[in-house]
């Protein structure tokens, strides 16, 4: 068969044929009375056979050795072939993510192209002060888009650049609940706390939805961020988590004063001061959490609080019973 019915056969054209000649790959086997090159039908497989390596990603001179070298293996080559298509495709998905984000912000000239891919270089920058100030500068300058504000917000470890993008994205408005709430299912603990913390500086209503779903996050740091931010955004759904919060001793300071604030009612500062009480009469309370159970009635209002502080100044706990009368001196005062 001669070289242009090959190539109309292979689909590999007469040029690439000569090339493959030239380095070796593909002999013809014979030549016409006239010197055209003749290839036999085992040439045209080995053509085939070369462009099915070629599909694979191997250079011609790795096919060469794949074809002619009885001892090669292609384990070895087909793994190094994973690993170069795996970092290329890395490679291409972060270039696709960058231009995803300039398009996002809908740049109107070439110079707001290049501040976007200036901020978006800054925000992955080794220098917190670089970080910092591409975070700042996001909400004055071109819009660096909420996708990119909220991946460095969830990745960002030194506090005055967290910080820094927990205000900008604050100041983003649209996406930014949703995305950091796709945070709080990380397997990364850092992940799920700089997502509820972010969460809880977003004043949306959207942020207050995904925060009352974080109360029953299975992490306990989560749930303790997301129950103090609903506190002080009047959401009673928080106080069962806030009163666990005193109990256990983590951030009780804060979980009482988040209680204060929600109980602005009578109705519901009855309510906040029967469920100390309950939990101050459980049998399985120590000693150090009815402690902290007490002071927590003392800044909240209403009769049941009272009542409450009245019997504990007689508790069998000496230390209960003296920050109860302590408590309810500073009531009678005011």
């Amino acid at each position: 068969m001669l070289i242009g019915e090959v190539a109309r056969q292979s689909g590999v054209s007469a040029r690439m044929l000569r090339h493959y000649e030239s380095l070796g790959l593909v002999r013809p086997s014979g030549r016409t009375g006239s010197g055209y090159r003749e290839y036999s039908r085992e040439d045209i497989q080995r053509v085939f056979h070369i462009e099915s390596l070629r599909s694979l990603g191997l250079s011609l001179r790795e096919i060469g050795r794949a074809l002619d070298d009885p001892s090669f293996t292609p384990s070895v080559l087909v793994d190094d072939l994973i690993r170069q298509t795996r970092e290329r495709i890395a490679a291409e998905t972060e270039l696709l993510t960058r231009l995803r984000r300039i398009d996002a912000a809908d740049p109107a000239g070439w110079e707001d192209v290049l501040q976007v891919v200036a901020l978006l270089q800054a925000l992955g920058s080794k220098s917190a002060d670089a970080r910092q100030r591409a975070a700042l500068s996001s909400v004055h300058e071109v819009p660096v888009p909420v996708e990119a504000l909220v991946e460095a917000a969830l990745s960002e470890t030194e506090p005055n650049v967290a910080g820094a993008l927990r205000w900008a994205l604050a100041q983003s408005g649209d996406c930014g609940p949703t995305l950091l709430a796709e945070g709080l299912g990380s397997p990364v603990a850092g992940v799920r706390e700089r997502a509820v913390q972010a969460l809880a500086e977003m004043p949306c209503g959207e942020a207050t939805a995904h925060l009352r779903d974080a109360l029953a996050n299975p992490d306990v740091v989560v749930r303790g961020y997301a129950a103090l931010a609903l506190g002080t955004r009047g959401v009673a759904d928080a106080v069962p988590t806030l009163i666990d919060m005193i109990v256990e001793g983590r951030n009780d300071t804060d979980a009482a004063d988040a209680l204060s604030v929600l109980a602005s009612d009578t109705a519901t500062a009855d309510q906040i001061a029967t469920r100390l009480v309950d939990r101050l009469a459980h049998n399985t309370t120590e000693a150090p959490a009815r402690g902290r159970l007490t002071q927590a009635l003392a800044d909240i209002p209403g009769t049941r609080a009272s009542r409450a502080l009245v019997e504990l100044s007689h508790d069998v706990d000496r230390a209960v019973a003296l920050t109860a009368a302590y408590l309810l001196q500073l009531r009678d005062a005011r």
